[in-house]
């Protein structure tokens, strides 16, 4: 008979993100043992009662609601994890923290900075335990970034570079809004590629490098109209289809950053390059395991970039996996990320990214946005950017 205590999930949304959260909030108990709480899979809700019941059966969860308004209210709920599209974030988190439940929000935070205020204001007048789902942070050689960069080894940090890549609309056929589309439909998502892509690279960033304090962009939408998948009608596209921007990060470095779903032949390529006086490092999520390194303190004849393996025990969270030499896949990301939010409701310590910290990740992508709409550079202030 276990003596863990339950932390009972209520799960709202039934798509990708539902099932990596939930294989995390599974998985998690089998690796990291040693924690006192365990998740308990107590609801999932769909609108779609036919998809929400074949869902809660495949991966184990007790009951299902086809409205998250009553998962909320259920009193055998302590956390809400919201898997919807991003139109809807706002309206669920709001209700949720003022029932009392921990928020679990997968990323964005919200569609703009309005919205993600609203949330942390409602987050903080209730005391409830939050987190974001900006997963990126928890791949361990991710990680390993951090404690690399933290250590000093790298020195002033002069250079930060990030691009994530797609090209899956490039055709002019594919619709927008719906269930699987409605990442284009600006009502929906809020944005593009910048609250989509870019707000995991913007993260990241702000995370190994700090603040950013200011911003030039320039974004394109190359396919003008699409049709929208609920109406049948033609409709002009009102997301950003790529963007660029560059920046300076308030170490006094600069950045510069590219998302695009228009890259063919790329299907996820998120990468991300530090240069420092002393070192640099870059990593690949093609290549999650390894992180490079380039130091100039070695010797001149064996100076040169050096792939480290990220895989044995004394390296971030591996001593939990298989023996040295033996990798980990992106679905990790999601269990440690369970574990840390977990950790955190032992320690009574906050669990990052919390909704305080992914809306300084909203302020940047606001301030993108209003940079290229009007062709000038934005600075990074909330007085300036809350409308």
């Amino acid at each position: 008979m276990s003596n863990k205590k339950e932390l009972r999930i209520g799960l709202i949304g039934g798509g990708f993100m539902g099932r990596t959260h939930t294989n995390g909030y599974k998985r998690v108990g089998d690796f990291f043992p040693e924690l006192e709480y365990k998740p308990v899979l107590k609801a999932v809700c769909t609108r779609n009662e036919a998809r929400v019941k074949a869902f809660a059966e495949q991966w184990g969860y007790e009951s299902y609601e086809t409205d998250w308004r009553k998962v909320i209210a259920r009193d055998d709920i302590d956390a809400i994890d919201i898997c919807t599209p991003n139109d809807t974030h706002a309206e669920i988190a709001i209700a949720a923290a003022a029932a009392g439940k921990m928020i679990l929000c997968e990323k964005p935070l919200s569609r703009t900075l309005a919205e993600g205020q609203q949330m942390v204001d409602a987050i903080q007048q209730a005391g409830v335990p939050n987190t974001v789902w900006y997963n990126y942070r928890r791949l361990p050689a991710v990680t390993l970034a951090k404690h690399i960069i933290d250590s000093g080894k790298l020195g002033r940090i002069f250079h930060y570079r990030a691009n994530f890549l797609q090209d899956w609309t490039i055709s002019a056929d594919i619709p927008q809004g719906g269930t699987g589309t409605w990442r284009l439909d600006a009502e929906a998502a809020g944005s593009g590629v910048t609250g989509d892509l870019l707000a995991h690279c913007i993260d990241t960033a702000l995370w190994l490098n700090g603040s950013i304090t200011d911003v030039s962009a320039v974004t394109e939408t190359f396919v003008k109209e699409r049709t929208h998948a609920l109406t049948g009608q033609k409709q002009k596209v009102g997301i950003d289809d790529a963007c660029i921007f560059h920046c300076h990060f308030e170490n006094g470095s600069l950045g510069l950053f590219e998302s695009t779903r228009y890259a063919r032949g790329h299907k996820a390529l998120y990468t991300f390059e530090i240069n420092g006086e002393e070192a640099s490092i870059r990593w690949d999520l093609h290549d999650l395991n390894r992180l490079e390194y380039f130091d100039h303190r070695d010797e001149s004849v064996v100076r040169g970039w050096r792939s480290i393996h990220v895989t044995d025990g004394d390296q971030p969270y591996m001593n939990k996996w298989w023996v040295p030499g033996l990798s980990i896949g992106y679905e990790h990301s999601f269990v440690h990320q369970v574990a840390d939010f977990l950790k955190s409701l032992e320690n009574g310590e906050p669990c990052s990214p919390t909704f305080q910290e992914a809306l300084e990740t909203q302020k940047v992508c606001e301030a993108v946005l209003e940079s290229a709409a009007t062709r000038s550079w934005k600075s990074i202030e909330v007085d300036e950017l809350v409308k």
